[in-house]
């Protein structure tokens, strides 16, 4: 397949492969504990990275970053579209940082730029896991407990003991069960504020406390909508050993899982019949009207518009259906002007014909369609004369 003339003007900028390095040494740093991160020698792709940037500043007769600490600030503190790097003219707004600004942990469009470009371990964990139990549940013939798997990683994000054995009891999820056992990990003293946990109202992942009194959530999405509003509180002395899910699968399971249960309850609210994640995740939600027509919809929480775009693929024709759409959760396409533009000038023309909706356009969508009586011919939904 040829490459679209945007995506081979991408190829041609050397500010890519600088922040495909970036993005990989920040995630590194971010899975690694304590100090012992920043002690010399560096790992191997953190001194890349810092090498990288370096020599592109001296390239641009720009000032460097003259230490690691001074290259974590960078991240935090300049936007990526100030750096003195060569980048096409959609690889960051104007305001998008590599590191959150208040934590120093990696943002969306970081963790982004690695899991698009990037082969670091870390980065692939969470693949890796999908991969895993896709395989078990096929082995065992049971989708369901993929469904339920999945469902858990997004619903239950944090397990109290009492819970934790409730899960190991629960037989179907008998396929998955050693898999689960080492993604759900013990909760680090950070999280813990007073005499317990609270987890955030929105993801449903642990909150941090502040020093200044309040919480922090990891999730960019949950702080763009404001301070964080406190979903369950969790006592230490009733938690037991409290469990939840290694970061990899909380940022690329858990957070864009919301917003795929999310639109299910909108849609399963119009009285619509929906399959999640169904031919053991061949797509993420699978829409049936009264009438039989299907709709297929592949659900993408992603910040970054042009990188989504250089993702597009056609979603796979099983099981069948008559329509197919990608959405993205209405609050990334208000935050980012021109979202949808910019996801469509980077699509490769393998995928011209997949139509991106906001979730809000989804629904709005599927009530025309009902109040129509879901009778229109498929002659007219494809758009034909």
């Amino acid at each position: 397949m040829n490459a679209t003339p945007y995506a081979a003007d991408w190829s041609a900028h050397r500010g890519i492969p600088l922040m495909r390095t970036l993005a990989t040494a920040l995630t590194a740093l971010d899975a690694a504990d304590g100090p012992a991160a920043f002690a010399l020698p560096y790992r191997p792709e953190v001194q890349r990275a810092l090498d990288r940037t370096v020599l592109a500043c001296l390239e641009r007769r720009a000032r460097p970053p003259v230490s690691l600490p001074d290259l974590v600030s960078w991240c935090r503190e300049r936007p990526v579209a100030d750096w003195p790097v060569d980048l096409p003219a959609e690889a960051a707004g104007p305001d998008d940082l590599l590191l959150d600004p208040d934590s120093s942990r990696p943002t969306d469009l970081c963790y982004e730029w690695a899991e698009q470009f990037s082969d670091s371990a870390n980065v692939l964990y969470d693949r890796e896991i999908i991969r895993a139990a896709l395989r078990l549940c096929r082995e065992y013939g049971e989708e369901d407990a993929y469904t339920e798997f999945r469902r858990l990683l997004v619903m239950r994000p944090v397990l109290t003991a009492a819970e934790d054995f409730a899960v190991s009891m629960d037989h179907v999820l008998d396929p998955v069960k050693e898999l689960l056992s080492r993604i759900y990990l013990p909760v680090p003293d950070s999280y813990l504020h007073g005499d317990g946990y609270a987890t955030c109202a929105r993801c449903l992942t642990l909150l941090t406390p502040l020093h200044e009194g309040g919480w922090w959530c990891e999730r960019d999405r949950c702080r763009r909508l404001g301070r964080p509003s406190v979903g369950r509180r969790v006592l230490e002395e009733e938690a037991g050993q409290l469990l939840h899910l290694a970061r990899p699968l909380r940022q690329f399971v858990t957070g864009p899982g919301r917003a795929e249960v999310a639109l299910e309850k909108r849609l399963t609210t119009l009285g619509l019949r929906v399959r999640m994640w169904p031919a053991y995740d061949a797509y993420d939600v699978h829409i049936t009207f009264p009438d039989g027509w299907v709709w297929a919809v592949d659900v993408k929480d992603w910040a970054h518009p042009a990188f989504l775009g250089r993702a597009a693929r056609p979603v796979p024709q099983e099981p069948p259906y008559d329509e197919a759409f990608w959405v993205v959760p209405q609050d990334r396409v208000d935050d980012r002007p021109g979202y949808i533009a910019a996801y469509e000038r980077n699509r490769p023309a393998s995928a011209r014909h997949l139509l991106l909706l906001t979730d809000t356009e989804l629904v709005a969508r599927a009530k025309a369609r009902l109040s129509r009586g879901g009778r229109a011919t498929r002659k007219k939904e494809n758009g034909d004369a």
